[in-house]
């Protein structure tokens, strides 16, 4: 799923993504609009309720703010999860499944509401692969 407007505001090509206090301000590469938006059902998307997309790591720039970014990391310690320090808005987090990745909170998107998006499927990352044991995870 590629999706190039969310309620009529266009996606740009350069997108601008803000936590809410606008202290951190980022700039997304999305020549291809929102791909794949979802929502994950690990517990720490869980309690966040954010709809993410991804894009590849050299897709985002800080502008804005990069000192009042911290960072969060738990479990398997390889995901990094980014928010503001000052509002606590979640901005993007690099993947533990596609570390080449970052995900990020579409909500932060400038002029995109992320309620107004249909269909946005569920990733199961309560069960994550990486979370078992080695002798569980198959030769694959």
């Amino acid at each position: 799923m590629s999706i190039r407007s969310v309620g009529g505001v266009a996606v740009q090509p350069r997108h601008r993504l803000s936590c809410h206090c606008g202290a951190v301000v980022l700039e997304l590469d999305l020549p291809d609009g929102i791909v794949d938006p979802r929502h994950c059902n690990c517990s720490m998307c869980r309690r966040r309720a954010a709809v993410v997309a991804s894009v590849p790591l050299a897709g985002i720039r800080v502008v804005q703010g990069g000192e009042h970014l911290r960072l969060y990391q738990f479990n398997t310690m390889v995901a990094r999860h980014y928010f503001c320090g000052r509002c606590g808005i979640y901005t993007h987090h690099q993947r533990r499944s596609r570390p080449e990745l970052y995900g990020y909170n579409v909500g932060g998107l400038e002029g995109i509401d992320p309620f107004l998006i249909e269909g946005v499927p569920v990733n199961d990352g309560v069960n994550h692969p990486a979370d078992r044991p080695p002798h569980d995870r198959g030769a694959g």
